[in-house]
């Protein structure tokens, strides 16, 4: 008995010295774990004063880029409806004509093809409200789209062969246009007019040449087209000419010129 009675003391102490351990172990563990989560509550309190402000910042630059665009194209809009709208009023010859579609194609240039159409249609409806819905068809074609076209080649680096002769088939396709609209509104066939002068200005040149025979109906016509089709060349040249000065000033420069036009103007 007194044996069995040992055992049970020693199993009892032993019992106390494990629970004793286990103790010590599960406070070691706490102690532990909360050194980790004071880590934790350190970065949980450091990340929101460092991180936020960096998305914060690029919606602000992407707001700023976004008004700048909008007032940019509102601002070359006007200033393509008010050239057109003076050059109506008070003509000054060729000279705002050059003008007309510099800034569609300069807002092509600097914001893109989504803000030079909504610039050209700006300028439409604001012509629209200023002379009549006629006069902002006029403007918008050819002028409107040309200035697109312009600003399409000059920003992918186009020479000036392919920019020129591209812009002057839509000069002429806009001419004929015009013709088409005003023969429709005024009820009189324009090209008849045309023709006539054309014819003119053909017999005084055989009479010059010393030739007799007459023109026929289709070589007036043809010549007449060709005149156009020149017309258009002359006026697209003289456009890149002006943007090539005025562009390069305002820090967005056009594809440089060929190499004759460089000669001819002493330009490096």
């Amino acid at each position: 008995m007194a044996g069995i009675l040992k055992r049970k003391k020693s199993m009892n102490h032993s019992s106390d010295n494990l629970n004793q351990e286990t103790d010590l172990d599960s406070n070691n563990l706490e102690n532990e774990s909360n050194w980790v989560d004071d880590g934790d509550d350190n970065f949980s309190i450091s990340q929101p004063s460092s991180l936020p402000n960096l998305p914060s910042l690029a919606t602000a630059k992407i707001k700023n880029s976004h008004t700048l665009a909008m007032v940019e194209t509102a601002f070359l809009a006007s200033t393509g409806s008010l050239i057109w709208l003076i050059n109506y009023y008070f003509p000054l010859g060729p000279i705002l004509k050059i003008f007309f579609p510099i800034p569609i194609a300069l807002v092509y240039l600097r914001w893109g093809n989504r803000a030079a159409w909504m610039g050209a249609l700006v300028s439409g409806l604001l012509l629209t409200v200023l002379m009549g819905p006629t006069r902002s068809i006029v403007f918008l074609m050819p002028y409107g789209l040309m200035g697109i076209q312009l600003g399409y080649c000059w920003r992918r680096g186009a020479n000036w062969v392919f920019s020129t002769v591209t812009g002057a088939l839509i000069g002429t396709f806009g001419f004929f246009f015009r013709f088409w609209l005003f023969s429709i509104l005024l009820g009189e066939d324009l090209w008849q007019y045309v023709i006539i002068q054309v014819t003119e200005l053909v017999e005084w040149l055989f009479i010059k040449l010393g030739i007799l025979n007459q023109p026929t109906f289709s070589t007036i016509q043809l010549l007449a087209i060709g005149l156009i089709i020149i017309n258009s060349l002359i006026y697209l040249l003289a456009v890149h000419l002006v943007a090539l000065l005025v562009l390069d000033k305002l820090g967005n420069p056009i594809p440089r010129p060929p190499r004759w036009i460089k000669v001819i103007l002493d330009y490096d």
